[in-house]
Order: structure tokens, then sequence, then C-alpha cells
């Protein structure tokens, strides 16, 4: 028998207040809405009765990314879509965190060697926080991908100087900038070595 029961009455739970917020926030995780080929109809299929988003707290799908804090980029990412996804994610509301459903997200898919038109990895243009491979991904493994974000959720520790979450050291701060992959049409002619 430990020094604290018998102490207190029935029912009283004792926490911190950053166990209590990651807890409030990984119980209700809202996704955006927002799908771009294939890889969406499982996204959906999640989202309907058979495997049932709500039952993680993840259920209400929202069509504004000012009320969302999860992106699932669902399907293939082309660099004319990179901006939108870009400009997307940046109008989120911090902490947001960033899922990459499917092979042709992950890292260009079937794309990867001739396919001009597609960014090779939406980690190009956003920075990703859980990657679920597939062609497509079964609904099961994107209920995996957004039970690790709620583990990820669930790991972040409040600065107690500054008042911001994080995953670095404390007192670090990290702020990276990344570019938005560019498109020029022209492509650059490989060296030819002479021998």
């Amino acid at each position: 028998m430990t020094w604290i029961e018998g102490r207190f009455e029935e029912n009283v739970i004792t926490t911190t207040l950053e166990q209590a917020m990651n807890w409030a926030q990984q119980s209700s995780i809202w996704p955006m809405t927002f799908g771009l080929a294939c890889c969406a109809i499982e996204m959906m299929a999640v989202g309907a009765s058979r495997y049932d988003l709500d039952r993680f707290g993840a259920g209400a799908f929202r069509a504004t990314p000012r009320q969302a804090d999860l992106m699932i980029v669902a399907g293939t990412v082309t660099h004319k879509m990179a901006s939108r996804v870009r400009r997307l994610y940046e109008q989120m509301a911090d902490p947001k965190y960033v899922i990459a459903m499917g092979a042709c997200t992950v890292g260009g898919g079937p794309y990867f060697k001739y396919g001009y038109h597609v960014v090779k990895g939406v980690d190009l243009v956003v920075p990703v926080d859980v990657y679920v491979p597939g062609c497509p991904p079964r609904p099961e493994a994107l209920l995996e991908g957004i039970m690790r974000i709620q583990d990820k959720i669930r790991a972040r520790r409040i600065n107690a100087k500054t008042g911001t979450a994080s995953w670095s050291k404390p007192g670090e701060l990290v702020d990276v900038q990344m570019p938005v992959p560019h498109h020029t049409g022209y492509v650059q002619e490989p060296e030819v070595v002479l021998a």
C-alpha cells in the first residue's frame, strides 16, 4: 500500500496539466477533408461505419484547414498541387500533424522514375509525422497511422519557459522553412562522360 492510497475519496484522479491536455487533444483529433487521388477512397472507408474512426476520437472530418489539426495527404501530389498543399498546411493551427498515405504520397510511387509531374514524396512540401505505405493502403493501416499520431501527442512535453509544446530538448525551439518544389518544364541533360 502506497502513501496516497486511502487519503482521497473514491473516483479521484490525480494527473498533471500536461497529461490532461495531451489526453484531451489525442482524443479529439480533427482531420481535414482532403483527398487527392485513389487513396482518398480508403480514407473515406476509415470514416464509414465498418472501420469507425469515431471510436478513436478522430471522426469529425473538417472542411476547412483552420478547424483541422491533422492533414492526411491521400494520393498523388503533383507539382501543380504542391503549392496548394503547402498553403493548406500553413493555414492549419498549431499543433498540426501530417500523415502521408499511399506509395505516391510517400515517395512518388509508380511515377517515381518517369513521372516528371509528380513530387517525389510529400515530405519535400510539408513535414510528415507518420508514413502509411501501400498502393492503396488498407483502412487498418490508416487507423494504425492515426494511433501513431496519438502516441506522438501523448509524448508531447510543454516547455515551462516559453509555454510551447515541443518534442525537442527543453528550451530549444526548432523552426524549419521548407521550400516548395517547382517544376520549371525544362529537363536538365545529364553530363556525358567521354572515355
